[in-house]
């Protein structure tokens, strides 16, 4: 049980015991690789299916490209907060984590908006261009269309993994245009330094995950090769091994970055959270396995916009609870980082209408 003990960072938020709630991790679940894979195969107890049939909406968020994205109303939604979430790298808006969330919002009488990054939930038509982590006008645009389609007065963002990279990067971006715009920032594992969270993944058992993704980032080649033939050079493919090969080939010269290293430069949220405005919540675990703890010991973190919560164990996205300190319909559902999220969401809304 010693290695259960509750352990985290935290800085600038007002404490109350659902927000603050320490994690502790199933006890079976104490390794990071066990905690990163097994949590996706989970079922959570107000299952995603039970997530009302949203509004199909295609987003223009370029010329040329669009984004597909979900959108669940409740009834009275232009008084109700807003939760718009984004998914990790070559994840989608029927991801797991992206589902459950979302299922977890609503239930709050929360509006919930699951977006797709470009290419992402089959949309690979609708854009000529890739994806990448530095895309923070999709998320801009995205929230501007809520804003404007809608009636959608108070949104917060939330995304995972590289998702929660590109939300922290509109945000520093913007700096006090942000305010007005989003409510608050939410993002689990963010990959806030990509030079490192790319060094990690070609790391020995590592590379596992990293030829995961290889795998759908070149199927992902493949495909757009035959809807684009003037574009994507399939033959490159042979040239890939990591991900950085397939960065410096495809995803940098195709976002404009040139070659892999400038990309992860200027894409890295680390460079844009010292300016964030609005109240921004960040959970990142120290047992990470692909995106290295000491990016979060930054002194660019040490913002009164910034929270951090840093669990001793989590995995990278995991944080699966020995238990649930939920109530109601989802008190058997120990996905502990989404709970914060709502919480942390449900908080800045009440303090928002004292």
């Amino acid at each position: 049980m010693e290695k259960q003990r509750m352990a985290h960072t935290t800085r600038h938020y007002k404490k109350d015991s659902h927000s603050m709630s320490d994690f502790v991790p199933h006890p079976f679940l104490l390794s990071p690789h066990l905690m990163t894979i097994v949590p996706t195969f989970i079922p959570r107890a107000l299952h995603p299916k039970n997530l009302p049939a949203g509004e199909k909406c295609i987003i223009e968020v370029a010329s040329g490209s669009s984004v597909l994205t979900y959108v669940h109303l409740q009834p009275d939604h232009k008084n109700r907060p807003t939760l718009l979430i984004v998914h990790g790298l070559e994840g989608s808006s029927e991801s797991s984590q992206v589902q459950g969330l979302g299922i977890k919002a609503m239930s709050q009488d929360m509006n919930v908006a699951r977006m797709n990054l470009r290419n992402c939930g089959g949309t690979l038509h609708l854009s000529n261009t890739l994806y990448n982590g530095g895309m923070s006008a999709d998320v801009i645009a995205v929230t501007r269309h809520l804003q404007k389609a809608y009636g959608l007065k108070e949104i917060y963002v939330a995304g995972f993994s590289l998702g929660g990279n590109i939300i922290l990067k509109a945000a520093g971006e913007l700096g006090e245009d942000a305010v007005g715009l989003f409510a608050g920032i939410c993002a689990i594992s963010p990959s806030i330094d990509l030079h490192a969270s790319v060094e990690s993944l070609n790391r020995g058992v590592n590379k596992i995950y990293e030829l995961h993704f290889l795998r759908g980032l070149t199927s992902k080649i493949r495909q757009k090769s035959v809807l684009f033939p003037d574009r994507f050079d399939v033959e490159k493919l042979r040239l890939v091994k990591t991900i950085k090969d397939f960065d410096d080939i495809f995803t940098a010269p195709d976002g404009g970055y040139g070659d892999a290293d400038n990309y992860y430069s200027n894409a890295s949220s680390i460079n844009f959270i010292e300016r964030i405005r609005v109240p921004t919540l960040i959970i990142a675990s120290k047992d990470d396995p692909i995106v290295p703890f000491d990016s979060f010991l930054s002194d660019k973190l040490k913002t009164p916009f910034v929270t951090l919560l840093a669990p001793e164990w989590g995995g990278h996205s995991g944080f699966l609870g020995a238990r649930s300190e939920a109530t109601g319909r989802d008190r058997r559902d120990r996905f502990w980082a989404e709970h914060r999220v709502v919480a942390f969401c449900l908080c800045k809304n009440t303090e928002g209408a004292e």
